[in-house]
């Protein structure tokens, strides 16, 4: 690689916009994250976007929020407009635990330091330039913007809040991946269309005065929502939004969405089609470092950084559409892939990064294997309104073809420098058994899981089935558990043909909207049964823009508004999730008395076969033996039990 200098970063200081010889910007952007020159972290993706088209642009990353407020105003005012995303993640997220813990680490911030990033991090920015700045437009983006984009939830609050626009008081917001609509609005304003005219772009929002006209715009078709102030009052009306949204956030064909916030108007215009191959490989083919900027050089590595220096995205988007996941919700459900040119272009580059050592971290995206996956028929993909195309089945219009993700791996695998390629992002397992997947060529399944094993797994398969109860599963838009257990017999088969030692890691959530103790203790169980003792766990955690949020609110769906039970309270969600450690001596005498009065010796049998030994020595005769045995797997067993919920 050329050694790099100071300049071939965007700018962060006056200096280095000197150094560029530069004597005014078009746009600044400001960041909750650290500026890492990278196409994973969208603050880069964005600024390099914008210099593509032109622009001199610098970048603010976390800026100092309890001084003086001088990086606010250091770098001057932009010709064209300020950019402001709260980072990565939802600020809240990065800052906070599911149990509203302040965390002690922050992945995007050099050494992980924490409290460089404020809580709501768009609207604190926002205000501040709004305050410093009056005259010079806002533009918030980033998925803290967009999940927030109309009324919703926050969980940490514990309030329902407007749309962002109305607290950031910035003037457009853009949802989802920016590049489609900063391109346009970009262009726009280089035509001398004034900011404030800019009402029309596909994937933008604005929030309208009272007296502003409605823009016409014929292609489009409306809908209103219910306001945000019905929202305040009645739970199920604020349910019954939902659906609207998200229906409308993956159709082709959207209509533009209304709703009134006081004596103003929040207006969401469609989203744009899902990006070409051109576009994407066009945005990933920018001229990035792809390394964090050279001030953190002194303060420590990035974790997030680190995480993924070696790691190369293939693809956006997600059709799973779980409830509990925003990925769908700022992505999409279409998937958008990158040429494997592209790709291998990537590669190589990576490859000669100077302490690259032969060895890729991930070749992945949000589910693994979705890459080049797409409807067979266009026209029918184009009427669709379902959020997912997997729940609760696979769309027979969806091409599920996994031969040209084998190839690509083999493809990066024949580069001279790369030892071995890593799948560290999540696979759809369901997606590679052939009973659930039954449009596909099963040969073709057991190809890619085979590659996978045998050359893209150091030690373990991360996989995740969530759950085992098929009610939440389904309120999960996760397929039964049986599916795990089918694709976990070819795991273990080809484990034994190839001479492997792979282990599965299924990943688990706990206190979700429809689970109750019970389900909690059946998944326990069943997991043990099949010889797992779980680690990778986690409790769920309400996000704005999901299904599951909304009815952990509400207590509503708001597919069929009825109603759903939630544990809420802080002991529920400690007590459903103890359920996961039951081999922990300091939970076994409250899953002893929980299950007891649940009426579950059965569950009670399984979790803590040692506290029924003294029994079974001293039972009464006559009476039956008890059918489970410990020490014989699950699937060799003649008679499998079924964990059901007593009702």
């Amino acid at each position: 690689m050329q050694e790099l200098k100071l300049s071939n970063w965007l700018p962060t200081t006056n200096k280095e916009v000197k150094i560029r010889g530069w004597d005014a910007l078009d746009v600044i952007l400001f960041s909750g994250d650290a500026y890492v020159d990278h196409p994973t972290f969208g603050p880069a993706v964005i600024g390099r976007l914008l210099e593509s088209f032109g622009l001199r642009v610098a970048i603010v990353p976390q800026p100092n929020v309890n001084d003086n407020l001088q990086d606010f105003v250091k770098l001057g005012a932009p010709k064209l407009f300020f950019g402001v995303t709260g980072g990565c993640m939802d600020p809240m997220i990065s800052n906070y635990t599911a149990s509203k813990k302040r965390r002690d680490k922050d992945a995007y911030t050099p050494n992980g330091d924490i409290g460089f990033r404020p809580d709501y991090a768009t609207t604190v920015y926002s205000n501040i330039l709004k305050e410093k700045w009056p005259d010079v437009p806002v533009l918030i983006g980033g998925i803290e913007a967009s999940l927030r984009r109309v009324t919703h939830y926050d969980y940490w609050s514990d309030k329902l809040m407007p749309t962002i626009l109305e607290s950031s008081k910035a003037d457009m917001l853009v949802y989802g991946m920016g590049e489609q609509p900063l391109r346009e609005v970009v262009r726009l304003l280089q035509k001398g269309v004034p900011f404030s005219s800019i009402t029309t772009v596909n994937q933008t929002a604005v929030l309208l005065d009272a007296d502003a006209k409605i823009p016409k715009n014929s292609n489009w078709e409306d809908v209103e929502i219910v306001s945000h102030e019905v929202c305040l009052k009645d739970k199920k009306k604020y349910a019954s939004n939902f659906k609207i949204i998200e229906q409308e956030s993956n159709k082709l064909a959207a209509r533009r969405i209304f709703q009134k916030v006081g004596d103003k108007t929040l207006m969401i215009n469609p989203p744009y089609p899902t990006m070409t191959e051109e576009e994407i490989d066009a945005s990933f083919d920018l001229p990035y470092t792809r390394l964090p900027h050279p001030k953190y050089n002194k303060r420590g590595p990035i974790p997030a950084y680190e995480m993924i220096k070696f790691s190369i995205n293939i693809h956006r988007g997600c059709f799973g559409g779980c409830s509990f996941c925003t990925i769908s919700a700022h992505q999409g459900k279409f998937i958008a892939s990158r040429s494997q040119e592209s790709i291998l272009k990537e590669v190589d580059t990576v490859a000669n990064m100077p302490d690259f050592k032969g060895y890729l971290s991930d070749i992945g995206g949000p589910s693994a294997n979705m890459y080049k996956m797409k409807g067979k028929i266009q026209s029918i993909c184009d009427k669709c309104v379902a959020p997912s195309c997997i729940s609760p089945v696979i769309c027979s219009n969806l091409d599920t073809s996994h031969k040209p993700l084998t190839e690509l791996y083999q493809a990066v695998d024949n580069h001279p420098k790369v030892k071995k390629s890593f799948i560290g992002s999540g696979i759809r397992h369901d997606m590679l058994v052939p009973e659930f997947n039954k449009n596909a060529d099963p040969k073709e399944l057991d190809d890619y899981t085979e590659e996978v094993m045998t050359k893209h797994v150091s030690g373990r398969l991360k996989v995740a089935p969530e759950h085992t109860s098929d009610p939440v599963l389904k309120l999960m838009r996760k397929p039964s558990f049986s599916y795990f257990h089918k694709f976990k017999e070819r795991f273990d088969k080809i484990n034994v043909a190839k001479g492997l030692k792979l282990q599965l890691i299924p990943y688990f959530i706990s206190n979700h909207p429809a689970c109750e103790a019970e389900d909690m203790a059946n998944l326990a169980a069943e997991t043990k049964d099949m010889g797992f003792q779980l680690e990778q766990v986690q409790g769920f955690t309400p996000t704005p823009m999901t299904v599951a949020t909304v009815i952990y609110y509400s207590g509503y769906h708001p597919y069929t508004l009825k109603k759903v039970n939630t544990p809420k309270t802080r002991k529920e969600k400690e007590e459903q999730h103890r359920f996961f450690f039951w081999y922990k001596d300091e939970n076994k005498a409250w899953i002893k008395n929980t299950l007891n009065k649940l009426g579950r010796q059965d569950l009670l049998d399984v979790l803590l076969p040692a506290k029924t030994e003294k029994w079974r020595k001293n039972k009464p005769k006559g009476e039956a033996k008890n059918t489970f045995d410990d020490a014989v797997p699950f699937n060799q067993r003649k008679k499998k039990v079924k964990y059901k919920k007593k009702r």
